[in-house]
This record gives C-alpha cells, structure tokens and sequence, in this order.
C-alpha cells in the first residue's frame, strides 16, 4: 500500500487544500504528493516545496515537479496500489465526481463515497435528507420572493447552494443587497434563507475502522466582525474556535445528536462535520461538509484533539477504513469488454 496525499483541485478552495496537505504531511511523512492543479494535470511535490509554502490561505501554491494528466495519474494510482489521502475541498473534489471515478477503478480514498459527496454537497438536498432524520432545518426563500420574506423577517443571508469555505456569502441587511443576490444568482444557484441569530457551531462525526460512529465535541465559534466568512475562518486574527463549546449539557446532547443523525442521513463514511446556529435552545441546520479543513488551524482537528484523539492516528484509523471500502475484487476500469 503507498499511502498518496492528493491536494489542490481546480475550485476555488484550492488555496485551503494546500494548507490542509501541509498538516496531512507533517503527520504523514511518509506519504507521497500528489498536486492536482487548475489545468487538470498532477504532479509530484517534494516535500520541502510544499512545508516551504509560507502563506498557503493568500498565496497560490506552484508545485514544480513533473506532470501527468489527471485521468491518467487515477489510472497509476490504481496500477501502483495506492491510497489517496484526500486533502481537497469543494467542487469535483466534494461534490462526488473525484469518487465515483476512483470507485469505477477500485481505488481507496478516506471520506465519504461518491453518492453521499454529492447528496451533501447540494445544500438543498442535504437540508431535505437533515429534515427527515429529525434535524431542525430552516425555511428556503424561492428568489422571486425575496421582497416578501425581506419584509417578513427582516434579515436573509444568501449563499452558494454548492460552494464551501463561506465563499460567496451575501447578508441581506437592506433591500440595496438583493441586487447582489439577483446578480450572483445569475452565474450559479444561490440557497437564500431568514436569517437565523445565534451561536454559530460545528460538530465532527468520526468513523473508526471497528465501525463504531461517535460524535465529538461540538466547537463554539465567535467570528471576526460578526460573520464567519473566508477571511474570518483562515485570515482573521480575533475570530474565536472555542472547543468544547460554553453550551449547556443540553444543547450539546443536541448538537452532537442533530450531526449524527445528518452524517447518517446523508451516507457518509469516514468523518464529516456539520455547522449549526444554535438559537434558543435549538440547534439549526446549516450544512454538512464531507471534506472538511484538515489544516492546523481548522475545526475538526480541534475537536479531534479535545477527544483525546492524535491526527496522525486519526489518519492512519481512516486509511484503514478506506482500505475496508476500497479494493473491490474487480473495477469497471479491469473487466474485458465483453464480445459481440
């Protein structure tokens, strides 16, 4: 088994893919690098390129190193029996499309399969699947309607239905910021929802190789300037990540329940995470991540360490896993076309 760290991707998330492989490898260091660039080709990183990278959140990576196409370095992954560590975030990275062509050729990767990346990927379809597994979820705002639910709630927050990383989040606070919905919503579909006040939340969900499923410890995050966006999740020195969270024993029963259930309800494998607002004493539905930040600065590694739980053994438990779901004992990619 050669365990490869595949990062990068061509979506916009790419810079937070970098820094993710730099904590893979420090607790990786035997793994292989793996870039997967913007032109869709791959190249061999050497280490020392990738640790020297000093502002992975601002600063576009360049790998150097030799190239193959994508296609064909899936292809090498399968001939050569490797497992792909993904350290990828966002587009055809989470939205299904890297899985299922790594199951059509029987390659391991850690996170979920094909079918659950792309149900939770689609914000709106992973609120249906959160809402009938019981998780509190809140309403959706057709675009048409915009005025009328401006004026019946007053505030709406607007965001990419297939997007990660808090990119592309409009506050509607005044009716001079539809005009920054209608015009986003012109070049991608956009999940426009009332805007619901409270502490924002997230919760990990663990799988480990025995198959036992544990939520951990929910994190209480107070952002930079109200909004946990981009430049407060990675850039912002103030913004706070708090774990375990200062909630209740009963909100955190809650949160920890509502994560799990949604990791079910959408099929997930191997580790998600899932953000919350807690108002009241509810928590509500936001989105659930199947690739979530593994940088040294993201959220799950943080609830790893409250649990007790070292990274590195976190990823060795998940290649493991990938391991037991990966290696089928033939792909689409080795059968002999059947003859006429």
């Amino acid at each position: 088994m050669r365990i490869t760290i595949l990062f990068g991707g061509s979506n916009k998330e790419r810079l937070v893919s970098v820094a993710s492989a730099q904590a893979l490898h420090r607790a990786l260091p035997e793994a292989d690098l793996w870039f997967w660039d913007i032109r869709d080709d791959v190249h061999n990183v050497r280490s020392e390129v990738l640790l020297d990278h000093a502002r992975p959140f601002e600063d576009e990576f360049v790998p150097g190193g030799t190239s193959m196409p994508f296609e064909q370095a899936l292809d090498r992954a399968r001939a050569e029996g490797r497992v792909l560590v993904l350290g990828l975030h966002g587009g055809r990275a989470e939205n299904g499309e890297l899985q299922a062509m790594c199951e059509l050729r029987g390659i391991p990767f850690t996170g979920s399969g094909s079918a659950a990346s792309h149900l939770a990927f689609d914000k709106v379809a992973a609120k249906r699947f959160a809402a009938l597994a019981g998780v509190t979820t809140p309403a959706g705002v057709p675009l048409e309607e915009i005025d009328r639910a401006f004026a019946e709630h007053g505030r709406l927050i607007a965001k990419p239905a297939r997007d990660g990383s808090s990119y592309g989040l409009i506050f509607v606070n005044a009716k001079q910021d539809f005009v920054a919905v209608r015009h986003a919503a012109k070049t991608e579909e956009y999940v426009i929802e009332p805007f619901v006040s409270g502490i924002e939340a997230t919760c990990g969900v663990l799988e480990r190789s025995d198959g036992t499923v544990v939520a951990l410890p929910p994190v209480e995050i107070v952002p930079a300037e109200g909004r946990f966006d981009y430049a407060s999740k990675y850039l912002a020195q103030t913004t706070q990540e708090i774990c375990p969270g200062r909630f209740s024993s009963s909100i955190t029963a809650r949160i920890m329940d509502h994560a799990l259930r949604a990791h079910r309800a959408l099929s997930c494998r191997g580790y998600s995470r899932t953000d919350f607002i807690v108002t009241g004493k509810e928590p509500v539905y936001l989105e659930t991540n199947t690739l979530p930040g593994l940088t040294a600065a993201s959220l799950y590694p943080k609830a790893l360490k409250a649990q007790g739980i070292g990274f590195a053994d976190f990823l060795r438990d998940q290649i493991v896993l990938a391991e037991k779901a990966g290696r089928p004992a033939h792909s689409v990619f080795s059968e002999a076309c059947p003859r006429a």
